[in-house]
């Protein structure tokens, strides 16, 4: 399927049943049975009201009764087709309007979210196709700096070029039309690697799951613990918060605001405590209460490398003594408006940790998205998530077609349109 045909049933929440189809199913199918049932229902009556002439007493209330019976049992199993066919009416509206909004909504969440990056990037692209009617070497070496200019990163940018000249040759093309949809398809491929369920945190079912989360501060870190709570809680869970952060000033203040606004408990000690004692208090009580999640805040002093990786250590064997398996992910929360200096944070946190999974906050706040790419192709760390706004529902977790349509969506857009006609 491609790149357009998939966006498409993403801004749509899926393929539609024919609206003709529907109709049909509509008037012929509960309509059907009931004019069905009425109709067996009269025949039954009838039937009945011929044999009473010749039927005694006894037998006539017998047949009475049956009548009733059928009569019963067909008004059940009407009302049972009702009830199902209501319940599946409420399981779509669920599966369209989860997390309190449309699959349609949270595309436009990225479309909107990624508004500065699109701005700065694609208005550019779209001068470039402008300028080159035909694809050719000079369009590509322009392309390769609009890339480098959005933080896609070289290797990002040489990977994606090359694929493009196979393409463009292998499909004979030659002049721009429809070259941002070709773009799209080649960023998503390269950003995929092949690999599936890439963003789904790695959550336990049968004991604590415990999620740590590492990054500098001012990046966003502990609103993120914030938004994925409240994430988690309304995916039923019971969530715990473990404030690590003992060094910064009003780190556990802030994280107990945020419990507070989310409704989950934080665990916590005095300011300036072992962030390793505060993660075995946590574990202790995310146990006792059965907690399902445990987040768990740290320290995100980046002045000395060495005792960064010493502290983070300490933290971690306390909580694989506690749950061998633990921590079940490592989430590196990063500042996209920082560009290139988050991915040097990402290279050094990498070293002291294994990190599984990238954070990417103020997203919204870039007009360098590409940085994401440029993250993904160079440390093989899947970004999990991407904050695009400041609502609590605006931490969403990575859709990289949505990302690309994003990045593109005025372009595809028309696309779209033109393929609608």
């Amino acid at each position: 399927m491609s790149f357009l045909k998939r966006m498409k049933e993403k801004l749509t929440g899926g393929p539609k049943n024919d609206p003709a189809e529907m109709e049909d199913l509509e008037q012929g199918g509960t309509s059907g049975i009931v004019e069905e049932a009425s109709s067996n229902d009269i025949d039954v009556k009838e039937a009945v009201k011929e044999e009473q002439v010749e039927q005694p007493t006894e037998e006539q209330e017998h047949e009475e009764k049956q009548v009733e019976n059928v009569e019963l049992e067909e008004k059940e199993e009407l009302e049972e087709e009702q009830e199902i066919s209501s319940d599946e009416e409420e399981n779509k509206e669920e599966a369209k309007s989860k997390w309190g909004f449309s699959a349609f909504s949270i595309t436009e969440k990225f479309k909107s979210g990624l508004a500065k990056t699109r701005n700065s990037f694609t208005s550019k692209v779209n001068d470039l196709v402008a300028r080159y009617r035909h694809v050719d070497e000079e369009f590509f070496e322009e392309l390769e700096d609009l890339l480098l200019q959005a933080d896609v990163g070289m290797e990002t940018v040489m990977e994606l070029t090359e694929k493009m000249r196979f393409e463009v040759q292998r499909k004979n093309i030659k002049n721009t039309d429809g070259i941002q949809a070709l773009i799209s398809e080649k960023l998503v491929e390269i950003y995929e690697q092949g690999e599936d369920d890439i963003t789904s945190l790695n959550i336990q079912e049968d004991e604590l799951t415990v999620i740590l989360f590492v990054g500098v501060n001012g990046v966003g870190k502990t609103t993120t613990i914030g938004k994925l709570a409240h994430r988690l809680k309304q995916e039923g869970k019971s969530v715990i918060l473990a404030a690590g952060d003992t060094f910064r000033a009003g780190a556990i203040d802030q994280l107990q605001v945020w419990g507070d606004r989310v409704g989950v408990e934080v665990i916590k000690q005095s300011e300036g405590s072992d962030p390793a004692a505060v993660m075995y208090d946590a574990i202790r009580a995310a146990k006792n209460r059965k907690a399902d999640v445990l987040i768990c805040d740290t320290a995100g002093r980046l002045q000395n490398k060495v005792n960064l990786m010493n502290e983070l250590e300490k933290v971690h064997r306390v909580i694989s003594r506690e749950i061998p398996t633990a921590p079940h992910e490592v989430l590196l929360a990063l500042d996209a408006t920082t560009g290139q200096n988050a991915l040097q944070q990402a290279q050094i946190f990498k070293e002291a940790t294994n990190v599984t999974g990238i954070v990417l906050t103020k997203l919204d706040g870039t007009a360098k998205g590409g940085i994401v790419l440029a993250i993904r192709n160079k440390l093989h760390i899947p970004v999990k998530f991407v904050g695009l706004g400041e609502q609590m529902d605006d931490l969403q977790p990575f859709d990289s077609e949505r990302y690309v349509y994003g990045l593109f969506a005025d372009a595809l857009d028309e696309q779209l349109a033109e393929e609608k006609e």
